[in-house]
């Protein structure tokens, strides 16, 4: 396994080498995609080792990690943004990629390569389904929270009203601050919203928030605290009614996220 994450990695680095571009805009996207892919990566890698798990599991964790957003890079040099209903699923598009250009999917195991293309799949949607068990699961939410904490570190930047006009396009929505009673309702109620009612900027840094609920580890809450990402984007939010009692129930079930253990299940454990 570790010989065919040597080629992946070559394979990957020499696929995103490809979107670069003299297009100065086209290439602000591709390098935050670069840099991203990089990270996620490496946190998935350092999840999985948290949770104990066997070493093939941690190298599936970083193969997850290191190719979970190569449909971006197709689709921003295609349609200029990473918004998915403007343009493809990005999860989908890359699944497309793998199939088509990535010659060591096949190295894979029949039931690594599946997991892999199943955490793919559903590292970018609502949910999981609801019928996942076993690995499937475990592995599915081992990469979206990889994929939410280095998220939190992409979008800091733009949280000042100075830094959105820089923003690659879909990063940021508009410039209107206040935010939706849809969402102030489903913040003040400590449940997700729906994104396809996003409307202004504010609503935006809101959802951020709201993706604390679709965490699965107390591991990843604690690094987005410690690197002061949720307290940012609070500092960030307009003073409006509803904004405080969802910033308290927030913090409320963070604490108790993080002093429970995290659990594993469906998967074998180094022996400690």
């Amino acid at each position: 396994m570790e010989e065919l994450l040597k080629k992946m990695h070559s394979w990957m680095d020499a696929y995103m080498k490809r979107f670069v571009t003299d297009d100065e805009e086209v290439m602000q996207g591709i390098r935050i995609k670069m840099e991203h892919t990089g990270y996620v990566t490496a946190i998935a890698r350092e999840l999985a080792q948290h949770l104990a798990l066997v070493e093939h599991d941690v190298q599936l964790a970083e193969v997850m990690g290191l190719f979970h957003d190569v449909g971006r890079f197709r689709q921003y040099s295609v349609y200029k943004t990473f918004n998915d209903a403007q343009s493809e699923d990005h999860a989908d598009l890359g699944l497309k990629v793998l199939a088509e250009e990535m010659p060591y999917m096949k190295d894979l195991s029949a039931e690594d390569g599946a997991l892999v293309r199943y955490a793919i799949r559903y590292h970018n949607k609502k949910e999981i389904p609801a019928d996942a068990s076993g690995r499937q699961l475990l592995f599915a939410r081992l990469l979206r929270d990889a994929d939410k904490l280095d998220i939190y570190r992409v979008l800091a930047p733009f949280l000042d009203p100075e830094n959105e006009q820089n923003a690659p396009r879909s990063l940021e929505a508009g410039t209107d601050q206040t935010i939706s009673p849809d969402f102030i309702e489903a913040f003040t109620n400590g449940v997700q919203a729906d994104f396809r009612k996003l409307r202004t900027l504010g609503d935006r840094k809101l959802v951020r928030l709201l993706w604390v609920y679709d965490v699965n580890f107390g591991w990843t809450l604690q690094k987005m605290v410690e690197r002061g990402y949720i307290q940012n984007i609070i500092n960030h939010l307009p003073a409006q009614e509803g904004v405080d009692v969802g910033v308290k129930r927030l913090w409320e079930y963070i604490e108790k996220k993080c002093a429970a253990p995290d659990e594993v299940s469906g998967c074998i454990k180094e022996r400690m």
